[in-house]
């Protein structure tokens, strides 16, 4: 039975170096700061209107909250679920879901909202490519060769054929892909 959806959909919004990594092996992210440039937020802040749901691994959720001092952004203006394999109560607002990532996905995109963040990483970025679930790709390319570390796309998943969206080229050499399920 095929249930009815909204139009919400899953937006994986997330940064990569030009080689494809989302962090160094030590999940160092100071990288990012290459592309930092006052007064530019890259479209994130637009992006954020479009959400109510933010989706994340639980590795990359540790890697927030040791750098932000244990505090979670997302969790100040989104619905929080961190994908994990252990069941952990949920706290401070964010929900630890160990379940079926297809009944979550199908569960949020049948329920009235925005649109629905993911974060990655690459471990869950698989899992959802694999499932075919993510409607939209949203990636930034940041101008560095990191040469090892943490990828986003791990490979092992099924073809999965996108539509180019309009990106963005920024003065700091970001690139801002976009591309949605066809």
């Amino acid at each position: 039975m095929k249930i009815k959806r909204n139009n919400r959909k899953l937006i994986l919004y997330i940064s990569m170096s030009l080689d494809g990594y989302i962090a160094t092996i030590d999940d160092d992210l100071s990288w990012l700061s290459v592309v930092e440039k006052e007064g530019e937020d890259y479209g994130y802040a637009e992006f954020n209107r479009t959400v109510d749901t933010y989706i994340v691994g639980r590795i990359t959720y540790e890697t927030v909250l040791r750098l932000t001092g244990g505090v979670f952004p997302p969790a100040q203006h989104h619905q929080c679920y961190v994908l994990t394999r252990q069941e952990v109560q949920s706290e401070n607002g964010i929900i630890f879901y160990n379940g079926d990532i297809e009944d979550l996905i199908n569960r949020l995109k049948s329920d009235t909202g925005k649109n629905i963040y993911c974060d990655g990483g690459g471990q869950i970025v698989k899992l959802l490519m694999e499932k075919n679930l993510i409607d939209e790709y949203r990636v930034s390319v940041i101008p560095i060769l990191l040469g090892h570390g943490k990828k986003l796309f791990n490979g092992g998943t099924p073809i999965i054929n996108l539509k180019a969206l309009p990106s963005k080229q920024f003065e700091s050499g970001l690139i801002h892909l976009r591309y949605e399920k066809n």
